[in-house]
């Protein structure tokens, strides 16, 4: 059977303090904890009950035994999990000053095993299958992932529901530019496209949300999804109607894992058939909930979770 959510790109394992508020220089005690922003997605469409997997490589070491115990303990097929003999399985350091700083230290030199995949390697019938397939912009930073992740696309053809989460981070480029290049490519083959401000500015130009929106729609996509932090979310669909939802009240612990939730949400409000607002809705409460807890990957909510965590807003309102 296809996969509900079949994801492609970054994994890792995070190591995160267990005290806030203090630099890594100070900090004496850490968690473990599996990462990568695909990755996260599959565990959170996991745990809506969705069949997921994620296209990705570790390293032949410990850490890549981690990676593959972790996912198969969320319910995440790891059977597209390949092994790299050249380079280790990255590590992500951060620092939590709550509210709104989470520096993050990313170590993945000289290549992190994930942008090693090749197009060759590529399971092309489950990428066209799987009834969401989800790529990032950091899989477009380096060959051959860039080269996979572009043939990926290329093959599925809009096959199914096809999400690009704009990922920009700016460590893994030379500049904006360049990256604008491919994300353009990346888009011709998307069905739906989700980034936050800096994100959607890098893909393309425009900073003004509703600007943005339609810009990203421009380029072919069939749903624009703004996410302004703050602010809450704005999506726009083809026919140009704005939705606007505002944003959850949430004291954050660690604001990291927040846009994994999301998406996450997200693939399980597309796979509903839900209408968009209640989509964004439903994944904007799970995404203020993971920014309320410390880890990503076990921090993903359930379907209850975030339902109580609607009906505890709206009684509020």
């Amino acid at each position: 059977m296809p996969f509900d959510v079949l994801t492609m790109g970054r994994v890792g394992v995070d190591v995160y303090p267990l005290q806030t508020g203090v630099g890594l220089a100070e900090v004496t005690s850490f968690g473990k904890y599996l990462d990568g922003s695909p990755t996260n997605v599959a565990v959170a469409a996991a745990r809506y009950g969705r069949s997921a997997a994620v296209v990705t490589k570790t390293g032949r070491d410990p850490f890549g035994d981690f990676v593959r115990t972790a996912l198969e303990g969320y319910g995440v097929d790891a059977r597209f999990v390949g092994v790299s003999g050249i380079a280790p399985t990255p590590v992500t350091f951060c620092e939590i000053f709550p509210p709104d700083d989470f520096p993050l230290y990313f170590y993945r030199l000289p290549k992190a095993p994930d942008l090693g995949i090749r197009p060759e390697e590529l399971d092309l019938g489950a990428v066209r299958e799987a009834r969401i397939f989800w790529v990032t912009g950091t899989g477009l930073s380096e060959e051959p992932s860039r080269s996979a992740t572009l043939a990926a696309l290329a093959h599925r053809a809009k096959a199914g529901a096809t999400v690009f989460d704009l990922d920009w981070r700016p460590m893994f480029w030379t500049d904006a530019d360049q990256a604008r290049t491919y994300y353009t490519e990346a888009l011709r083959h998307t069905t739906v496209a989700v980034g936050n401000l800096d994100e959607c500015e890098v893909a393309t130009g425009e900073r003004d949300p509703h600007a943005a929106a339609k810009a990203l729609l421009a380029t072919g996509v069939e749903l624009a999804v703004v996410k302004q932090g703050p602010k809450g979310v704005l999506a726009m669909g083809r026919e140009g109607t704005a939705v606007k939802v505002p944003p959850v009240p949430v004291e954050v612990v660690n604001g990291l894992g927040a846009g994994d939730a999301f998406g996450g949400a997200l693939c399980h409000g597309l796979l509903s058939g839900w209408d968009t607002r209640r989509t964004v809705t439903f994944a904007n409460a799970a995404g203020a909930l993971v920014a309320g807890r410390l880890s990503c990957s076990d921090a993903m909510p359930a379907q209850d979770e975030v339902e109580a965590e609607l009906r505890e807003v709206n009684h509020a309102v």
